[in-house]
């Protein structure tokens, strides 16, 4: 396998194991598994989308109990299903290339960077201070706060 099919296929592993924790994963399961499917003849969707919420449920334990290893594993898991994939069937890699543009749409979307100036007097503050010019994703559910799309 060429190089580039392998970084095609790690980073299609990337998106998918990105998307298991977000609100937009129902859809993205089922791109995914129309996606194997189409490689296996058809007819094992309902399968692969079980395969998926297995992988998607490993995640999730192995995020709530900080194992890292066990979410590397979730990603290198479905690397490797992408990489067998495209070895298979070598044009199913502009089929990849389009669901990693739905999976990821704002890839390569230029981030404005401002400069943010702070000044905090008055003695003693007790509380939550966010210095930010944006905040676009503030906590795991998926509620966005701030300017900007909250992602999702």
């Amino acid at each position: 396998m060429d190089a580039e099919l392998a970084t095609l296929a790690a980073a299609g592993a990337t998106a998918l194991v990105q998307q298991m924790v977000t609100e937009g994963w129902t859809q993205a399961r089922q791109r995914v598994a129309e996606f194997f499917a189409r490689r296996r003849g058809g007819g094992e969707e309902e399968a692969l989308v079980g395969e998926l919420e297995v992988s998607r449920a490993e995640l999730v334990a192995a995020q709530r109990n900080g194992d890292e290893d066990g979410a590397a594993d979730v990603t290198a898991e479905w690397r490797v299903r992408l990489r067998r994939a495209l070895r298979d069937d070598p044009a199913a890699a502009e089929e990849l290339r389009r669901l990693l543009a739905e999976l990821r749409p704002d890839e390569g979307v230029r981030v404005e960077v401002r400069e943010v100036h702070n000044t905090i007097s008055g003695g003693t503050h007790s509380g939550t201070t966010i210095q930010a010019g944006v905040v676009n994703r503030l906590d795991a559910r998926g509620s966005g706060l701030g300017e900007g799309p909250a992602r999702g």
